[in-house]
């Protein structure tokens, strides 16, 4: 009789389809709620050192990729290992970092609340750091991948909180 169970590749193909899809579906959620030419988004007072607005579009579009590829290679090599429980716990942490990055958006650019939006990019920071650490003991690559999300939400809190304060009357 022959065996049915999936290939490492197939395995590999369908977690990046899948992980890839939802990454996509954040990353147009969150696209949807952004606002970057709004007026309210143009008065705010900016620190200096806030990259230029075409570096965010950027920046994201490569981290999306980072992220579908890096832990659709975590899952894939957890699967692998059988690991299935630790699989799905990573998968299940994903889906909460994909809300909470997509959340973000509606947070500042819709709700105009910098302060709660700060709280929402540490959030996403310390997911992301999270997953990053849960790579770790799967794929040293993965988790540099993971990792460099992770400094770029961190990042993002950084600014979120400085436009926060100077800008307070938009709390």
């Amino acid at each position: 009789m022959p065996d049915h169970q999936p290939t490492h590749r197939s395995r590999g193909r369908r977690n990046l389809a899948v992980i890839g899809a939802a990454v996509a579906a954040c990353a147009t959620v969150g696209s949807l709620l952004t606002d970057a030419r709004g007026a309210w988004y143009e008065k705010l007072k900016k620190p200096s050192w806030q990259p230029p607005s075409a570096a965010f579009p950027i920046v994201w579009t490569s981290l999306y990729a980072i992220i579908a590829i890096s832990a659709a290679r975590v899952v894939t090599q957890l699967e692998a290992q059988g690991r299935d429980a630790e699989a799905s716990g990573f998968k299940r942490a994903l889906a909460s970092n994909l809300l909470l990055n997509a959340g973000w958006s509606g947070l500042f650019f819709r709700a105009h609340n910098l302060p709660v939006a700060t709280a929402g990019a540490a959030a996403l920071a310390a997911s992301s750091a999270k997953l990053a650490s849960r790579a770790a003991s799967v794929s040293s690559g993965a988790a540099l991948g993971l990792g460099t999300y992770a400094a770029w939400c961190a990042f993002a809190t950084a600014l979120s909180n400085k436009l926060a304060a100077l800008n307070p009357e938009d709390d």
